[in-house]
């Protein structure tokens, strides 16, 4: 499906439409490639009147990039702020070749396999890393990007701009497992496994990133009982969520013996907005790139003080979230996804 082409300098301050002043707002852009939990983090950000949502840039994962892209017009639509601008985003990985597709779990739309019209708007004439780049330019300190997919389109707008690095003000990630297995196997979790050289640039850039890994994401689910609250309340987009859940429940039954769904998405939303509902640790974190671990996320805590060089020694720590407050960050979670 080819979505066309419309400029992008549109963008759009939640509180503008609430009738609140934007001047204090944070701006952000969301990477994303949706995907069912997409779809939750993407209408809680459009629910958060201290948020000016400046774009979505897309990315393969759960879908295909066009996919992606088809679906980040249409959640925007559906969200009610159709003039937020699309970017796409790379259709591979660094290295190139086939990208990881998660419709599995997804569906094969990436959306529970509800059906939904096609979106009537069209992505802009940017890439997503032009688009990444022009913004943080745009705005050099003030805009935060939250990463919920591969992290390809990230590292091609470091790999552009130098000082984009710099620029940015904060990268929130979620990626990774630490000190913990991974989804996709053993070793590695699926964003980080979809472009593990992507990653490693991201991680080693010096940009303030904090990564929101597996290990803290799936201490916190929507279980059965939620997902019947959900499809009951009157949330503004309770109804369609509680839909496409369905087809996410029951991959999780058959994965993992969970009767609810995990919250990897939504979870990393709130660090954005409430990183006061975590703890975190710093380190130099960098990605195994070949071999049977490859997409594996090893963090050096600073514990030891090591005898020579290595792989890890000259680059700028990052956070990487170590505990959560489970009961806070779902009760925040149930409230925006509930909310009228």
């Amino acid at each position: 499906m080819d979505c066309g082409m419309e400029n992008c300098n549109g963008g759009i301050s939640n509180g503008d439409v609430l009738g609140i002043s934007s001047t204090k707002r944070e701006k952000l852009i969301i990477d994303t490639d949706p995907g069912i939990d997409d779809t939750m983090a993407i209408m809680m950000a459009f629910q958060t009147p201290e948020l000016e949502i400046l774009g979505l840039t897309t990315v393969f994962g759960n879908v295909s990039t066009q996919d992606a892209t088809r679906n980040a017009l249409l959640l925007c639509e559906i969200a009610g702020f159709p003039d937020v601008p699309v970017a796409e985003g790379s259709s591979e990985p660094l290295k190139g070749g086939i990208p990881r597709v998660a419709d599995f779990v997804h569906g094969k739309n990436g959306l529970g396999d509800v059906s939904l019209p096609p979106p009537t708007r069209k992505k802009c004439e940017k890439s997503a890393a032009e688009f990444l780049d022009e913004k943080v330019s745009e705005y050099p300190g003030e805009v935060t990007i939250l990463a919920l997919g591969p992290l390809t389109n990230l590292a091609l707008a470091i790999k552009r701009d130098s000082s984009f690095a710099s620029k940015v003000k904060k990268i929130v990630i979620l990626g990774g497992a630490f000190f913990s297995l991974g989804n996709v196997n053993p070793a590695a979790e699926a964003n980080i496994y979809g472009d593990p050289e992507a990653a490693d640039v991201v991680f080693t850039s010096g940009a303030d990133i904090t990564v929101v890994g597996i290990n803290i994401t799936t201490q916190l689910k929507l279980s059965d009982d939620d997902l019947l609250e959900l499809s009951n309340c009157k949330g503004k987009h309770s109804k369609l969520i509680s839909d496409m859940c369905k087809f996410y429940r029951d991959w999780h039954v058959k994965s993992d013996g969970v009767y609810g769904v995990y919250l990897h998405d939504p979870v990393s939303f709130v660090a954005v907005v409430r990183p006061d509902l975590f703890t975190y640790k710093k380190g130099v974190v960098r990605v195994e790139t070949q071999g049977i671990c490859v997409g594996h996320t090893l963090m050096d805590q600073g514990l030891k003080r090591w005898n020579g060089s290595n792989p890890w020694v000259g680059y700028s720590p990052i956070s990487v979230a170590w505990t959560v407050d489970v009961e806070g960050v779902l009760e925040y979670v149930k409230a925006k996804l509930m909310k009228p």
